[in-house]
């Protein structure tokens, strides 16, 4: 995939910062920036058209990885169950294989009466054949204010003291800058708790 677009743009940031500032040095800050973000949240979060992947089952519920998931008629969900040592492969159809809710996307019950629309042959009725190949696309078309308010803020730290200086002494004047400043601006308890609504956990990412 190619590399996802950054989560600001310079023109937020200079008027975050309210003054002029190089836009090469303001577009490798918010490049840093969102990359913190993406790599906390492990989300892309910038919109990615038909993607394909494919994911473990096993399970009732199947959870797309990078969300939110966008269907529409533009956007179409491809699920494709797979079988082992090249056997069949089932296109399956929602509403009637599974039901989507959010971003997941669910089985039928194992209660209902047997049937090749209730799972995978010689499988639990209700179960995810061992591997689901996805095509979806995912994302927001417009950055969540408190994303990108998460991506100005570290961009405008990196800005502040691009050389790392703990403090910088001009004539009489001296400043002390933010610990979160030297070597690099990075994520404070804050941030995290500001972006702990995007962040999926890793019991939940399960990698094929």
């Amino acid at each position: 995939m190619a590399t996802p677009p950054p989560l600001a743009q310079v023109a937020d940031l200079q008027s975050a910062m309210q003054r002029t500032i190089d836009p090469t040095q303001a577009a490798l800050a918010i490049r840093r920036a969102s990359a913190q973000v993406r790599r906390y949240t492990r989300q892309t979060i910038t919109v990615v058209s038909q993607e394909t992947i494919v994911l473990p089952g096993g399970d009732r519920v199947l959870r797309v990885p990078d969300r939110p998931l966008i269907v529409d008629a533009n956007n179409p969900l491809t699920v494709v169950e797979l079988a082992d040592l090249g056997g069949m492969q089932i296109t399956c159809i929602e509403g009637r294989d599974y039901l989507r809710l959010g971003d997941e996307l669910t089985r039928g019950y194992p209660w209902y009466a047997p049937g090749r629309l209730m799972g995978w042959p010689r499988r639990n009725l209700g179960i995810w054949a061992p591997r689901v190949q996805l095509t979806y696309s995912h994302g927001y078309t417009d950055i969540p204010d408190d994303i990108m308010d998460v991506v100005l803020d570290l961009a405008t730290m990196s800005m502040t003291n691009p050389q790392g200086l703990r403090q910088e002494t001009i004539d009489d004047y001296s400043r002390t800058f933010a610990s979160e400043t030297i070597g690099g601006a990075s994520l404070s308890d804050a941030h995290r708790e500001i972006l702990a609504p995007y962040r999926v956990e890793l019991t939940s990412l399960r990698p094929s």
